[in-house]
């Protein structure tokens, strides 16, 4: 059986996919790092504490979503 060749290349990731998948990346590193600095807050107990997590989760993903996705583009 002969081999067949392929002649259609995989294309690559527009600049557009490479922007949101840096901020997607960006938004759940910092989301973790949100949530191990969020827990060490001392003082707040119970609905307080799951709020300030939350908090400082959805702000760090954020930011270091948006610092990601700036850099992607950068690099496109």
């Amino acid at each position: 059986m002969p081999v067949t060749v392929r002649l259609y290349r995989q294309s690559q990731p527009s600049c557009f996919d490479r922007v949101k998948m840096g901020f997607m990346m960006g938004c759940a590193v910092g989301m973790a790092a949100g949530a191990l600095v969020g827990s060490l807050r001392l003082g707040l107990r119970g609905r307080e504490r799951l709020g300030g997590v939350g908090k400082t989760m959805m702000q760090s993903g954020g930011t270091f979503g948006t610092f990601m996705a700036i850099g992607m583009g950068i690099r496109c």
